[in-house]
């Protein structure tokens, strides 16, 4: 009667390194995914500021109108 054959000693060690790699590239798409939000984030800021600066010239631009009284002609 013959013994069935062992399982190679080389194949247990291919699902770590597979998982390794799998683990490495989710790192990478994650970090990726979380340098692109906080890219968007920064855009929106900025984009936030730009719009209350002109909100604000608007203002005074309005306050200068309202004040400003008719010259006589």
């Amino acid at each position: 009667m013959l013994a069935a054959p062992a399982r190679p000693a080389t194949r247990p060690s291919v699902r770590p390194t597979v998982a390794v790699a799998l683990r490495a590239i989710e790192g990478l798409l994650l970090g990726a995914g979380q340098r692109t939000a906080r890219r968007n984030a920064w855009t929106a800021v900025l984009e936030d500021r730009r719009r209350a600066k002109a909100r604000h010239e608007a203002e005074h631009v309005l306050e200068a109108v309202a004040t400003r009284t008719p010259q006589a002609t």
